[in-house]
């Protein structure tokens, strides 16, 4: 029987999660691809940390009747002010319905869902890098981060100026904002590999945050092996229960010299960055 037969999967930490109905404070336009909602939550599923996500039940259009739950990850929540806020890219029916909503709507919601985002005591000086909706998946991490008084860079990447999102949040949890696009080329690989190895050779980064884009992960994940410095990576995967009893979101993952299978809503979605096939 081969190594990858015999593994047992190790059971996840045990989680909390609620099905709520919560009220729409506000459903704004962000730019002309996305948008930012506001939901007043009840306690019980705001006990959230940064990295999980939520499984939205989306309202139905004349056009669209979405069938499953749409998985979502947070943006930014409150205990203290009962909220609860997403920012996604309106793409599909189940985006376009919520775009539907506004103030005063109901919304179905479950979670949170899925193991978030760790912040080891020696990960001192941290740098997040993302592009589009991957920097609305660690705006919570920066909160975190300026919480527990760690040294937070991020870099924010995005076609052009007017599509980069987060920077504001960002620099109000004090990080250190690089905005990088497109149009001026500062978003390339090459670029943007040399103005990260240029902040580690002055011992500013002990380690990575990322989420959404493949190239990027697979960019930090050559940098993070040449220079001896771990991460994390938060998965977006097409999910139909996330809870993880459908199977749906299983994707290969690299643990010492074999390939095992995991699945993103349950064992994730943040896993660490070395181990990830992209």
């Amino acid at each position: 029987m081969s190594a990858v037969a015999k593994e047992v999967i190790p059971t996840p930490p045990p989680y909390r999660c609620a099905e709520a109905l919560t009220v729409v404070r506000g459903n704004e336009v962000v730019n002309t691809d996305y948008r930012l909602l506001t939901l007043d939550a009840p306690a019980d599923v705001l006990d959230c940390a940064p990295g999980q996500f939520f499984q939205l039940l989306c309202p139905g259009t004349a056009d669209d009747q979405p069938f499953l739950r749409r998985p979502m990850s947070i943006y930014d929540f409150d205990m203290q002010s009962g909220s609860l806020r997403f920012l996604y890219k309106v793409t599909g029916a189940g985006t376009r319905g919520l775009a539907t909503l506004r103030a005063g709507d109901r919304l179905n919601v479950l979670g949170p869902l899925g193991q978030g985002f760790t912040m080891p005591d020696d990960w001192q000086r941290l740098m997040l890098v993302a592009r589009g909706v991957g920097l609305a998946t660690l705006a919570p991490l920066a909160r975190l981060a300026q919480a527990r008084g760690r040294q937070l860079t991020a870099i924010c990447s995005a076609r052009a100026a007017e599509y980069v999102m987060s920077v504001d949040h960002f620099r109000d949890c004090g990080a250190e904002v690089i905005v990088v696009t497109d149009t001026d080329g500062s978003s390339a690989p090459d670029s943007m590999r040399a103005l990260i190895e240029a902040r580690i050779a002055t011992g500013r980064v002990d380690a990575f945050y990322t989420c959404g884009s493949a190239r990027i992960a697979r960019m930090l994940q050559d940098i993070g092996a040449a220079h001896g410095i771990p991460g994390e990576i938060a998965l977006e995967q097409q999910m139909a229960c996330g809870l993880g009893m459908c199977q749906a979101c299983v994707r290969p993952f690299r643990i010492g010299g074999d390939v095992v299978h995991r699945r993103v809503c349950r064992e994730g979605p943040v896993f660490p960055l070395a181990g990830v096939v992209v």
